[in-house]
Order: structure tokens, then C-alpha cells, then sequence
């Protein structure tokens, strides 16, 4: 007797389907409006001099961002790839941003927060959804769990390796992520065949010491990428990667070398937190 009513049931749970389908932003879609951003005219110039090393595009496409989702940006000050990501999800999905822990007894701590705040609060219009937590350094939540889409945290490792808190760090975003969310990762890539100094005082972490560090929290590599390679990154200066652009850390010393080197040599990793 209810054989009549198949087909209906059939055509609503298809139209809920492809309702479903259509909220999500296509590839193409998400690479125009990425194009948009990073060709909007109030982004600094200086800003845009760093496409060609950091290319925010590539890389975010690579991660499979789209304006859907809820993206947590650990440690974004002060809020370089802020100004691509959270313009992108304003309208669709939610930014978070990451700072990390306040410190007092630290001046530059203190300032690159104010600074970042300042930041936000300047321009409601751009950052409006943005929302500012705090990543813990001791491995507690920083958003409830499983409520983010996506992680992304870029050329932060060695800092964590500094202050023994590499494995607490990504144990946090382990629990940040929903199943099946993604963690995206850029990190100054070092000299495989130099052993891996725990406190990477170089700046520079070995892609397979990362891979190792990461999935032992639970997480699955599923894809990497050479969008952020450098291959004249020798990775052998005396001051470290803070050698290279643009930091200059040797002032005017050999400075046109490095300029022409560029900024560093960097892996681009794609991880998976398991649905199961």
C-alpha cells in the first residue's frame, strides 16, 4: 500500500543530495575567490612580494580549503596568510585564530599580540568572523572537540621543537579537528642527511622526523606537495634559516647572495585526522 509513495521518497532524498552538494565550493570556485583576495588592492605590497615563495593559492588549494569550513590557523601572528583565509570563509564557514600564549615577561611576545589585535579590530569588515583563542603550549584544548574542518599552521615546528612542545602541539589539533579533518603543514625543510637536532636551532626540521612526530599523535599523511621547494636553499648558514629573506639576520653580509637564494626551502604535508 505504500508502493506509491517510493518515488517521492526517492526524488526528496535526491534533492536533499544535490542540496547538499551545492552548498560546497567547487576547486575552481574557491581558486577564483583566492584570486580575488590575493589580488585586492588593500593587501600590502610587501605582502604580495612573498606570493612567489609562499604561494598561499597553491598551497591552500593543495590543503582542499573551501569557504565552507571552520579553519583554525595556529600561531597567525602576525597574520600574513590571516588576510587570505579569513576573507575566504567570512560569509560561507569561521576563522579562528591561534595566538600563541601570552607572556608577559616577554616584549616581543606582548607585542605581536597587541599588534595582531589591533589588527583585527582595524578592519571589522575584513576580519568580522574572525575568532581569537589562545593555543595552549601544554597539549589542553584549544576549541571544543572535533568542531574545526581544518588546521593549518605554517613554519611552526621548529618553534615547538624549541620549547620541547612539538608532540603537545599537534596532539592539541588532533583533538581540534572533526573526523576527517585535515591538518595542513609548511615547515622549512632541512638536509635529510643531517641528523635531526631536537631544538632545531638551524629553524630548519627534517620532512621525515615531521611525518614521524605527527602521525604518532594519531594523524595519517595522505598527500605532499614541492609547491613551497627552494632547491637553491642550502640550508647551511650561520644564522640559520634567518639568514635568508627576509629576515637578513646577517644585515648587509653577503646580503644580494641571499637574496638571490630567496626565502627557504619548505615541505608542504596534507594529513588526515581518521574518521574511525
Amino acid at each position: 500500500m505504500f508502493a506509491h509513495k517510493r518515488p517521492t521518497l526517492a526524488l526528496l532524498a535526491t534533492a536533499v543530495l544535490i542540496a547538499s552538494c551545492a552548498m560546497t565550493s567547487t576547486r575552481q570556485a574557491t581558486a577564483q575567490a583566492l584570486d580575488n583576495i590575493l589580488a585586492d588592492p588593500q593587501r600590502p605590497e610587501a605582502d604580495r612580494a612573498r606570493d612567489r615563495y609562499r604561494h598561499p593559492k597553491e598551497t591552500l588549494l593543495f590543503f582542499g580549503i573551501r569557504p565552507e569550513m571552520s579553519v583554525l590557523e595556529v600561531w597567525p601572528e602576525p597574520g600574513w596568510y590571516t588576510d587570505v583565509i579569513a576573507p575566504l570563509v567570512r560569509e560561507k564557514g569561521k576563522y579562528y585564530a591561534a595566538l600563541i600564549e601570552p607572556d608577559a615577561s616577554s616584549k616581543y611576545v606582548t607585542t605581536r599580540l597587541d599588534n595582531y589585535r589591533k589588527k583585527l579590530a582595524a578592519d571589522p569588515k575584513r576580519y568580522g568572523n574572525a575568532a581569537v583563542v589562545t593555543f595552549p603550549s601544554g597539549g589542553a584544548d584549544v576549541v571544543p572537540p572535533g568542531s574545526v574542518d581544518m588546521v593549518v599552521t605554517f613554519r611552526n615546528i621548529h618553534n615547538w621543537m624549541a620549547k620541547d612542545s612539538a608532540p603537545q602541539a599537534f596532539a592539541t589539533i588532533f583533538k581540534a579537528l572533526k573526523p576527517g579533518g585535515v591538518l595542513g603543514v609548511v615547515e622549512h625543510r632541512g638536509n635529510p642527511a643531517t641528523p635531526q637536532d631536537l631544538k632545531a636551532k638551524s629553524g630548519y626540521v627534517n620532512e621525515d622526523y615531521t611525518i614521524k612526530l605527527i602521525e604518532a599523535q594519531g594523524f595519517k599523511l595522505i598527500a605532499t606537495s614541492e609547491v613551497n621547494a627552494n632547491p637553491k636553499d642550502t640550508k647551511d648558514y650561520e644564522q640559520g634559516v634567518w639568514t635568508l629573506p627576509p629576515t637578513y639576520r646577517l644585515g648587509d653580509q653577503d646580503r644580494q647572495k641571499y637574496t638571490d637564494i630567496g626565502e627557504s626551502d619548505r615541505f608542504t604535508l596534507k594529513f588526515e585526522k581518521p574518521k574511525k
